[in-house]
């Protein structure tokens, strides 16, 4: 991989931490406790506690995701990047630069 292309990718890779990271500050705001007091009506707090429920799946995700993106960006560089950790082919530059968190192939990830 030419320093061009690892330079892009650590770019974007980059980008996406800070995306992912400020998306995780609002899903924690979202998924703060609903306060029993709260006179906001029963049907009113049973979608809230169900959209919290939601907001909580998605904030485990962009932590995950977070995690990830931190350890490829480790990786750029190494003689494996763009390699699929499961079929050791080379990984499209367009699915790195689409999904960088990506250690494999679209073959390999269903």
């Amino acid at each position: 991989m030419d320093d061009k292309i690892a330079k892009e990718i650590k770019g974007k890779i980059i980008t996406e931490i800070d995306k992912t990271e400020k998306s995780i500050v609002e899903y924690k705001e979202i998924t703060k406790p609903i306060a029993p007091e709260n006179a906001i009506g029963r049907i009113s707090r049973m979608d809230a506690i169900n959209n919290k429920s939601v907001a909580e799946a998605a904030l485990r995700q962009a932590e995950e995701k977070l995690g990830k993106l931190k350890y490829m960006l480790t990786q750029v560089g190494e003689d494996d990047f763009g390699i699929c950790a499961k079929c050791k082919k080379p990984i499209p530059i367009g699915r790195i630069l689409l999904m960088p968190q990506s250690r494999h192939c679209v073959n390999c990830a269903t």
